[in-house]
């Protein structure tokens, strides 16, 4: 049966627009993993700081955010899931926002019912096979990434060593088994040392040039 391509969608620049946000989990091994992460521990602390912050705000709130998932990396706050309405998901990036730490956020919340014990078990086995086929690459540190899923779409945060692990990454994560997108929210450090956003040169071969801007079409 021939494979159909999916989609990977490099984010290369977040804006904070209203309506895009959410929360999601914690830190527990944070200090013990980030010796052998791009990330430095001081940075892996901040990240997993921001990352309670929002999800204690998001359950305090108390307004139908209970299927809202957080992910935080380079002080750039992912959040994914769904809520029932429009309201709930700017309110939603509204409480990402009140964290004196968060550089961005990316808002990928559907407006749609729950979705129930079926959904939500077919995408944590995507996101299980996501990250099998990125531990058994040898061109990528699966420690790097972190995966989120939801309806099929695969998620990606983390920071890479390099260009060529962020775009091995994203490409290993399209081969998984029921996945229908892959979005790159990885970055990359500068010159400089700083964390900044992946940008696309014309000598990415084998990747659609809108994809890698945005998606088809953009």
């Amino acid at each position: 049966m021939p494979r159909h391509k999916i989609p990977l969608v490099f984010i290369s620049l977040i804006l904070p627009v209203t309506g895009c946000a959410t929360a999601v989990v914690g830190s527990a091994a944070t200090i013990g993993v980030t010796a052998s992460q791009e990330r430095t521990t001081g940075e892996a602390i901040d990240d997993a700081t921001v990352s309670n912050q929002v999800k204690a705000r998001l359950l305090a709130a108390q307004k139908g955010f209970g299927e809202v998932d957080v992910e935080v990396a380079g002080g750039l706050v992912l959040l994914s899931g769904r809520v029932m309405t429009p309201k709930q998901k700017i309110e939603a990036e509204s409480i990402a926002w009140e964290s004196p730490r968060v550089r961005e956020v990316a808002n990928e919340i559907k407006i749609e019912p729950p979705g129930g014990f079926i959904a939500n078990a077919s995408d944590e086995l995507i996101g299980s096979r996501v990250r099998a086929r990125l531990l058994g690459s040898s061109s990528v540190k699966a420690r790097n990434f972190n995966v989120e899923t939801y309806g099929g779409i695969v998620y990606l945060m983390g920071v890479a060593s390099s260009r060529d692990e962020l775009e091995a990454a994203a490409r290993e994560a399209s081969l998984a088994s029921g996945v229908r997108q892959v979005v790159s929210y990885v970055r990359l450090r500068d010159e400089r040392g700083q964390i900044v956003p992946y940008q696309p040169d014309a000598s990415t071969a084998s990747i659609d040039r809108g994809e890698l801007l945005g998606g088809p079409g953009s």
